[in-house]
């Protein structure tokens, strides 16, 4: 008789010693959420689209893999410097195994609709952090004269006799679905005029990316952009932005440690709403010279109220990482999420650490602790998984965070980076039988 063999599924995770005495450098890298879209403009064109600063992630490896899958060439020239050159198309699919893994792979769809009159993309997945719908992506196209249909867990997009410019009027904010538009607009026939734009610098990015590849756009950065459609596009060369959710993250790393961590190319304009919690906080971001700033902090430092918001106001991505922060803050603390209505996974991860925290609707209230102690915990999403590590830095004795996949999306060599300054981490697999 044969026996059958259980399959056997890793889990990887994190090993941290809390309390170790962190100093030094840490230098920021290209932002996550710019580095998608910008690598989506080579869609538009045949010419090559170079890009600089591009980060080392698992969400850029997605991106990689999905545009090689359509017929982008992809070339490494040395360290964050990559040629993505659209040689021949050999598919207008975006297939539901690679589209599940990243929801901004949902970027592919308007460049591939206006430039090829087709698009089909699964779908998108991503972090489990809340709804966040296509359905003005779909709009928006359809407003340009696009047809849509969803077929078996597809976006089917035609638009055989091209775009056409049009008025686009957001119901809602949204940073992807500006991208999207954005990226379509610029090969459309005519005008297109989008209102209630995101004004994230992200977004400013893409624009300027666009801009250097012959587009004519206006508005940018603020909440209508104006697009004159061209018929053809060029290749540039582009450095994409430092990552401000990065900076602001390692902005708290440095407060939690007496500001003996400077950070390097620091986008610092990027962050004035942040520095000014920050400074309520009783945490102060001196910037020294071009691109370093070090962090300085009162001794006792005070409770604040957060709201996230749309940009320029506070990050909901730098929640989670403010939370680690002050539930170490003598105090009541309240952070109220307004942009996605599942994003405090993490509360029960903090209080498994020691936390005080009580969520009531979308405000959670943190009634500040003297320490945290280490234990075992999930990282839940991508940003969640930092503030996991921020936490069991400063926890006493051994944290474990399990499900740390999280923290390659977005996060570029963050051991390596933790590592140099003093932290004692290390990365493991344990073996689980279903």
């Amino acid at each position: 008789m044969v026996k059958l063999v259980e399959e056997i599924n890793t889990v990887e995770y994190l090993e941290i010693e809390g309390q170790k005495d962190l100093k030094g450098e840490i230098e920021i890298s290209g932002a996550k959420n710019s580095a998608l879209p910008n690598m989506a403009t080579a869609l538009l064109t045949d010419e090559p689209v170079i890009l600089n600063n591009l980060p080392d992630l698992l969400d850029v490896k997605t991106m990689i893999k999905l545009l090689e899958h359509i017929g982008v060439s992809i070339n490494k020239i040395n360290e964050g410097k990559y040629i993505f050159k659209l040689d021949n198309v050999n598919s207008l699919e975006a297939p539901y195994e690679l589209v599940n893994r990243m929801r901004a792979s949902i970027l592919v769809l308007g460049p591939m609709v206006a430039r090829f009159g087709y698009a089909k993309v699964a779908l998108p997945g991503g972090c489990a952090i809340g709804t966040r719908p296509v359905d003005l992506h779909l709009k928006a196209l359809e407003k340009m004269g696009a047809e849509i249909s969803l077929e078996h867990g597809y976006i089917i997009a035609r638009a055989p006799k091209g775009l056409k410019g049009a008025e686009i009027n957001f119901e809602k904010i949204t940073v992807t679905g500006t991208e999207n538009i954005l990226m379509a607009a610029v090969l459309a026939e005519g005008t297109t005029i989008l209102n209630n734009c995101a004004m994230e610098p992200e977004v400013v990015d893409l624009a300027k990316l666009l801009k250097k590849m012959g587009a004519y756009i206006e508005g940018e950065g603020s909440s209508r952009i104006v697009v004159r459609g061209v018929k053809r596009l060029k290749g540039t060369n582009h450095t994409i932005i430092p990552d401000r959710i990065e900076a602001g993250t390692f902005a708290v790393l440095s407060a939690l440690f007496d500001g003996n961590i400077r950070l390097k190319n620091y986008p610092y304009k990027y962050l004035d709403f942040v520095h000014q919690k920050l400074k309520e906080i009783g945490i102060d971001v001196i910037p020294l010279g071009k691109d370093e700033v070090v962090i300085r902090r009162d001794k006792q430092l005070k409770p604040v109220d957060i709201e996230t918001k749309e940009y320029p106001y506070f990050p909901t991505d730098l929640q989670a990482q403010f939370m680690t922060l002050l539930s170490i803050v003598d105090g009541l603390s309240t952070i109220t999420e307004n942009i996605f209505e599942n994003r405090f996974m993490h509360v029960q991860e903090l209080d498994r650490l020691g936390a005080n925290i009580k969520v009531k609707g979308k405000t959670a209230f943190i009634k500040g602790v003297k320490k945290l102690k280490g234990a075992e915990v999930q990282a839940t999403d991508l940003r969640a998984s930092a503030a996991m590590v921020l936490a069991g830095l400063i926890a006493e004795g051994k944290t474990k965070i399990y499900n740390v996949y999280h923290l390659d999306r977005g996060y570029e060599r963050i051991e390596e980076k933790l590592k140099n300054i003093g932290a004692v981490i290390k990365r493991g697999v344990e073996f689980i039988e279903d």
